[in-house]
C-alpha cells in the first residue's frame, strides 16, 4: 500500500534554484511513484516584493543585492544552466537578462491550484521566463500562459484587472516567512519536515523514503 505524503514547494517564479529543486523532486517522486502517493502544492514566495514594474537588470540586481561582481554573476549562471541541463531542463542565460515583480504570477497559480493545474501553470512560467526569457510580470504573457495550460483566458484576464487573490497569497507568503522561511526552493513534508535548496534527486528520495517510514 503506497504511504501518502504532502509536499508544500514554497517558491518563487524567477528563482533558478526553484527549477532545479523541482526538476530534482520530480525525478526523487518517479523513483518513489510505487512506494508513494504525494500531493504536490506550490506555495507563494517573492525574492523581491518591491521589484520595479519593468524590472532590474540581473547583473546589476545581483551586484545590489549581494555585492557579485559581473564574473561572479556568471560563474553563477553557468553552473545553474549545467546543473538545468543535467535534470532535463533548459535555461537559456542569453535571452534572461531582467528580473522582474512576480505577485501576479502568484495570484493566478493560486486561482490555478483551485483549478487543478497549478503544477502545469508552475511548469509552464518557468519555462516561460528561464527558456523563453519573457517578462513574467507582463500581463499579455500571464493571460497566454494561463491559456497554454487549459486556464480560462478570460478568468485570468479578469483576475489581473482585479485584486483577487491578492489577500490570499500576501496571507500564505507572511505564513511562511513568520515560520523561518526565508530562502527557497523550502520544500515542505507533511507539514513538518523542510528541505532547502536545490538539492539532487538522491537527497529528496532518500528524505520521502525515510519520512514515509513515519506516516
Amino acid at each position: 500500500m503506497k504511504k501518502r505524503i504532502r509536499i508544500d514547494f514554497v517558491s518563487d517564479v524567477s528563482c533558478p534554484w526553484c527549477v532545479i529543486g523541482l526538476q530534482s523532486l520530480k525525478t526523487a517522486l518517479g523513483k518513489l511513484e510505487g512506494e508513494l502517493d504525494a500531493t504536490l502544492a506550490f506555495q507563494p514566495f517573492e525574492l523581491n516584493p518591491a521589484m520595479v514594474a519593468q524590472g532590474e537588470d540581473i547583473t546589476e540586481h545581483l551586484h545590489r543585492k549581494y555585492g557579485s561582481t559581473p564574473e561572479q554573476a556568471q560563474a553563477a549562471r553557468e553552473n545553474i544552466r549545467a546543473r538545468g541541463e543535467a535534470l532535463g531542463f533548459t535555461f537559456n542565460i542569453e535571452k534572461r537578462g531582467r528580473i522582474y515583480n512576480t505577485f501576479n504570477a502568484h495570484r493566478l497559480l493560486h486561482w490555478a491550484h483551485l483549478e487543478g493545474r497549478q503544477r502545469e501553470l508552475k511548469e509552464a512560467l518557468f519555462k516561460a521566463y528561464f527558456t523563453d526569457g519573457e517578462n513574467p510580470s507582463d500581463a499579455a504573457l500571464l493571460v497566454r500562459v494561463c491559456a497554454s495550460v487549459g486556464l480560462d483566458a478570460a478568468r485570468a484576464q479578469a483576475i489581473l484587472e482585479s485584486d483577487e487573490y491578492a489577500e490570499d497569497v500576501r496571507t500564505q507568503e507572511q505564513f511562511y516567512l513568520q515560520n523561518g522561511i526565508n530562502s527557497v526552493p523550502a520544500v515542505i513534508i507533511n507539514e513538518r519536515h523542510l528541505i532547502s535548496g536545490g538539492q539532487p534527486p538522491d537527497v529528496f528520495e532518500q528524505a520521502m523514503r525515510q519520512i514515509a517510514t513515519q506516516v
